[in-house]
């Protein structure tokens, strides 16, 4: 049975693509709306392929995030844009991120496994400062102990490595095969929690399609099935 629920951040508990299609009709508006969602997807992609990078000193923080926004660009046959363009870009990105709030139905989970007093966690990958700057603007203390809360950049490790699900079990005080992950990245998410023998519910709403059968227990596609799934999840008639 499940005990304790962890989740990911970006994407999971708000929608992370509203922000990036604000900030590319601002900066980049020769960009179609039939092309937001594929260049959303890649931005995610040289994300979560290139932060690895600047945890191991190869490549600076903003050569990264010059990087991400203009080869998402050429992947989807647009012309690159100037690296003070990809500046303009960032410093628009997050001033949207600074007003981001939870999904409803997120909220309503969180308030269900907090009355229940379920023991909750997060762990999300990306740089200490600009992570902890979206945990308190999504005002996560309200549910779940600053101490309950991993940021990659600042443990040395990052997902989809099992150690730092393995750490979070430690610091947060929870068994792995009683404690489920809740994300929306197949890999960083899905194969990084069940590499490190937890339970994993796929919040796949961006209808990703994969190679081969999932792994993750649970898989869902809308964010107003997330409160059934963990209700079923946690039995919620043995925590009544």
């Amino acid at each position: 049975m499940i005990k304790s629920v962890v989740f990911d951040v970006d994407d999971t508990m708000y929608d992370q693509q509203q922000p990036f299609k604000n900030s590319v009709k601002s900066v980049v508006p020769q960009v179609t709306e039939e092309d937001m969602h594929g260049l959303y997807m890649r931005f995610r992609h040289h994300s979560d392929e290139n932060f690895p990078k600047v945890m191991a000193g190869e490549w600076t923080l903003d050569y990264m995030r010059a990087h991400r926004i203009s080869q998402s660009l050429i992947d989807l046959g647009y012309s690159p844009i100037s690296d003070e363009k990809c500046l303009v870009f960032q410093e628009v990105y997050e001033e949207e991120l600074a007003n981001i709030s939870l999904h409803p139905e997120v909220k309503k989970t969180l308030d269900f496994l907090k009355e229940k007093n379920v023991p909750l966690g997060i762990i999300t990958n990306g740089p200490t400062d600009h992570q902890t700057k979206k945990l308190n603007q999504l005002q996560l203390t309200n549910w779940i102990p600053a101490d309950c809360m991993l940021v990659s950049q600042a443990t040395g490790f990052q997902k989809p490595e099992k150690e730092i699900f393995q750490l979070a079990e430690k610091t947060f005080n929870m068994s792995p095969n009683e404690t489920l992950y809740v994300g929306d990245n197949y890999e960083n998410d899905v194969l990084g929690a069940k590499s490190a023998n937890w339970q994993t519910l796929w919040f796949n709403h961006r209808k990703r399609s994969i190679n081969e059968r999932p792994v993750c227990d649970v898989e869902i596609n809308e964010f107003d099935q997330l409160l059934s799934a963990i209700k079923t999840a946690v039995g919620e008639a043995q925590l009544v």
